[in-house]
């Protein structure tokens, strides 16, 4: 059965930072490419992020130079580290695996707030 379980969420301050991770279970995690979204409340699911299965990098324009997504082949393990957080960062943020198939994990809420 395939999982991907997201973790690292909070609450923190604007200009603070998290480090999300999502652990995959149940795929050939070095053959799919791993990404992050994050939903708002009433807002569509928005796209955050994306490493390769060769670990090339992109991410939206607005957490480029603050957000960086890497993985970890040997624990399954992919990561969004977060930094200069902002309030308009605030979401429940969503890993996906794409590759032979998609999946999604459940997601990990985010709140940035004075």
């Amino acid at each position: 059965q395939v999982q991907l379980v997201e973790s690292g969420g909070g609450l923190v301050q604007p200009g603070e930072s998290l480090r999300l991770s999502c652990a995959a279970r149940g795929i050939i995690f070095s053959s799919y490419a791993m990404h992050w979204y994050r939903q708002a409340p009433g807002n569509q699911r928005d796209y955050v992020a994306t490493i390769t299965s060769s670990a090339t990098t992109s991410y939206i324009d607005s957490v480029k130079g603050r957000f960086t997504i890497s993985r970890d082949t040997a624990k399954n393990t992919v990561y969004l580290q977060m930094n200069s957080l902002k309030p308009e960062d605030t979401a429940v943020y969503y890993c996906k695996a794409t590759g032979e198939f998609a999946y999604w994990g459940q997601g990990t809420q985010v709140t940035v707030s004075s």
